[in-house]
């Protein structure tokens, strides 16, 4: 999705709709304030754009409203698009509620979360069903956060919003998240680790070399797996798979192909460091119990990633309407139907 510019302004509570969320216009130029800073400013259409021209979407110009196409925020349009791409459902994700919260007041954190909540399942109720709402939580306070994805599963909310990141210096199998992973394990809801951009530093693995400028090809292929690798790898060797053994995990907007590697590249380590670390099982076998991948749409290792991770654990998105997402679905992704079957046994719950 990307998100009305007067969400927050129509959805918050009253006592935080001064702070709210929201695009204003300072001398001539576009500024994205949260918690009362700017946190993007100029490029905002590149927040979105796939329907747009790449090299207008990275210079200032081009306003937020213009990268937004309407089956991005419209549910008639929503629907109009996912009958002309042939799509039966759609699990969406936000744009701006993934962006940091430059705020120490959780409240207000809490507040974002639960406006765009509350936006998110008005959106899915005008789509009849057919857009899926994944939830977003503020993980910087655990008993609001479990507390607001209860109130989410119980408006049939699909997915939770996992950050593939560290939170407060904690890795997301700490212990101190365990709250939110039980109510996931309990409603058999799946977490969904999603590609986020952070402003200063991008994909922290590769934060010095973005800092050189190496260009959109570099960036945008390096940071979605430079994100995903560390946060999955330590949920598995954290033991969060053996605290929650039923919990599920879907790496999404990154891939399948890296997973039969990470699987190799873990075990062989394993197999060294074994007496070291309290796991259970191989980590390609956690892989492969509690993990999901979702494959770019012509990826081509869909074929080994169904053979090696499992022929029910690969899925498919599109990353519209994202700048390096797809404006027009065109050809359906080898084994559409395959794919199509594992979305909607894991999702539709």
């Amino acid at each position: 999705m990307l998100e009305p510019a007067d969400l927050w302004q129509d959805y918050l509570e009253s006592k935080f709709k001064d702070r709210a969320i929201r695009i204003e216009v300072n001398e001539g130029v576009e500024q994205l304030i949260i918690g009362e800073q700017v946190v993007l400013q100029g490029v905002l259409a590149g927040l979105g754009g796939a329907h747009l021209d790449k090299k207008k979407l990275l210079v200032p110009g081009m306003t937020y409203a213009e990268g937004c196409p309407p089956a991005s925020y419209d549910p008639a349009a929503k629907i109009e698009q996912m009958n002309a791409w042939g799509l039966e459902h759609s699990l969406v994700f936000p744009t701006i509620c993934i962006l940091p919260f430059p705020t120490e007041d959780q409240e207000l954190a809490n507040a974002y979360c639960r406006a765009y909540n509350n936006w998110m399942h008005d959106f899915a109720t005008a789509c009849n069903g057919r857009v899926w709402p994944v939830a977003v939580l503020n993980w910087h306070d655990v008993d609001t956060a479990a507390n607001e994805l209860e109130r989410c599963i119980e408006r049939g909310f699909k997915a939770l919003f996992v950050p593939p990141e560290t939170v407060a210096a904690k890795r997301p199998g700490d212990t101190a998240f365990d709250p939110i992973w039980a109510r996931c394990q309990d409603a058999d809801l799946p977490g969904c680790l999603h590609v986020i951009v952070r402003f200063s530093g991008a994909a922290l693995p590769f934060a010095a070399w973005h800092a050189t400028s190496p260009g959109p090809i570099f960036s945008f292929g390096l940071g979605a797996t430079g994100q995903m690798i560390p946060a999955l790898t330590s949920m598995i060797t954290d033991g969060l798979f053996t605290r929650f053994p039923q919990l599920k995990i879907v790496s999404v907007e990154a891939g399948c192909g890296y997973a039969p590697y990470l699987m190799d590249r873990l075990d062989a380590k394993f197999e060294v460091f074994k007496e070291l670390v309290p796991l259970e099982k191989k980590p390609s076998e956690y892989v492969q119990s509690n993990c999901y991948f979702v494959a770019e749409p012509l990826e081509r290792t869909i074929d080994a990633a169904l053979e090696l991770v499992g022929p029910d654990r690969i899925m498919w998105g599109s990353d519209y309407p994202h700048i390096d997402g797809l404006a027009d679905l065109g050809e359906k992704p080898f084994h559409a139907q395959t794919l199509a079957d594992n979305a909607r046994r894991l999702f539709n719950r």
